[in-house]
């Protein structure tokens, strides 16, 4: 997605940190700390780069709509949505050349249409669920179960393009 609007990595990391939602943790609260986390464990080992992390949760209501690599976990996740509006909420942590950390959040609303369990188990065949937040991405058939979408279309996908370039501009990357 950063090469769409002219930004090429210098290198992709893996950050490794333990994503299990706290008790009561709020959607919001969990995107944001989870965003922190990444950076801040990746500091040590890449102290004089510009460092991009984000975490993008899907959620309904205060129920965190998480990635799932089980079907039956999947087709519930999807009844869960249909029929309803829900949000996705990206946290972006940029560490700029100047050391500080700057974080900006961007929430879509997406309303899906009600799916039936026979468009479910066929979107579930597609196998475009696996490894998605909500289990589905926008870029694909799901598209087909959205009514409205307000907000950022690139946020849905995973990162919000507009406000990343943004960030990372203000950060002193030079684009």
């Amino acid at each position: 997605m950063l090469s769409t609007i002219g930004i090429k990595p210098v290198k992709i990391l893996s950050p490794d940190i333990n994503e299990t939602p706290h008790s009561k943790e709020k959607p919001s609260d969990y995107s944001k700390r989870i965003a922190r986390e990444k950076i801040k464990s990746l500091l040590k080992d890449n102290d004089d780069q510009i460092l991009l992390t984000a975490d993008t949760v899907v959620y309904c209501g205060s129920r965190i709509i998480d990635k799932t690599a089980k079907t039956d976990k999947a087709k519930q996740n999807l009844s869960i949505l249909s029929g309803r509006r829900h949000k996705i909420m990206t946290s972006i942590c940029v560490r700029g050349v100047d050391k500080k950390i700057r974080t900006k959040s961007v929430i879509t609303t997406v309303h899906f249409k009600r799916i039936s369990s026979k468009d479910i188990d066929n979107y579930l065949e597609l196998n475009e669920w696996q490894d998605a937040a909500g289990s589905y991405k926008i870029q694909g058939f799901a598209e087909a179960f959205i009514k409205s979408i307000n907000g950022s279309y690139s946020n849905v996908v995973g990162l919000p393009l507009y406000e990343t370039r943004n960030l990372l501009q203000s950060s002193g990357l030079e684009i």
